[in-house]
């Protein structure tokens, strides 16, 4: 049994530390992004990856990852993590691993997007399990990553927390038709965690942003009218957000120049 529980404990720690530590260049900035294993997320990877940053890409189910996985062994910098960002006590696992890292960018950017056969529905079809679903990873999964990485961001250089929004969540820009529930809803409260995040960060020097990516074509094989390729829309949101200062903490900006949307 000794011997069971020794072997436990040497998997665990390979799962949650020494490989990650080897591969992070110490001298580099460092992003962690959720959601990498395709889409926005992958994007962001290989554009941060080419950049030279050090890159910690979480995905929900890494053995399955192939794009990103085969981006990390291409890239020396880039360390590819599990994370379920439901799964809080995971969360708190990894940020222990890399409790002494510090993270110039936590960008959150796993959501649940309304691609689901429901998304679309009038009230009387709201599938309430999505909803509560959708509340959970868009909303409450972010602003516990937040928490839990909160003294990585601020022992960094660029100390930048960056949520990946959307306008179907404002009241302002938001589609003026009864669409998209779940996720619209989820997404307004994400707005609203962070706008009260912004709050405490502004002490701590960190800047708090939410970013809309645009509309973007993230299905392969599938090309939506006036979207935009993921190329496109990560290189515009990471020129925002090398262009962030303090002044923006608590804003909510469009991807293509930085224009603030309105709640």
């Amino acid at each position: 049994m000794l011997n069971l529980l020794k072997v436990a404990a040497c998997a665990a720690l390979l799962v949650l530390g020494a490989p990650s530590w080897a591969a992070l260049n110490p001298d580099q900035p460092t992003v962690l992004v959720t959601g990498a294993n395709r889409g926005i997320g992958l994007e962001f990877v290989r554009q941060f990856a080419a950049r030279g940053y050090n890159v910690i890409a979480t995905a929900r189910k890494p053995e399955t990852a192939d794009d990103l996985n085969a981006l990390a062994k291409e890239s020396e910098h880039v360390v590819v993590e599990q994370l379920d960002v439901t799964d809080h006590a995971r969360i708190d696992a990894l940020a222990k691993a890399y409790a002494d890292q510090p993270i110039d960018i936590l960008l959150s950017n796993a959501a649940i997007t309304p691609r689901y056969k429901t998304a679309f529905q009038r009230v009387k079809g709201i599938d309430f399990d999505m909803a509560r679903q959708s509340f959970e990873v868009n909303a409450l999964a972010p602003l516990k990553l937040a928490q839990a990485f909160m003294p990585q961001v601020a022992a960094s250089n660029q100390k930048k927390i960056i949520m990946m929004s959307s306008k179907a969540g404002s009241f302002a820009e938001g589609p003026k038709m009864p669409m998209m529930y779940s996720y619209r809803g989820s997404k307004a409260a994400l707005d609203m965690y962070m706008y009260t995040l912004s709050f405490e960060t502004t002490k701590k020097g960190i800047i708090t942003v939410l970013l809309s990516p645009g509309t973007v074509n993230t299905t392969p094989g599938m090309k939506m009218p006036n979207a935009i390729e993921p190329q496109e829309s990560v290189a515009k949101m990471i020129k925002v957000i090398d262009g962030l200062t303090l002044d923006n903490n608590g804003q909510f900006l469009n991807y293509e120049d930085g224009r603030v949307i309105g709640w």
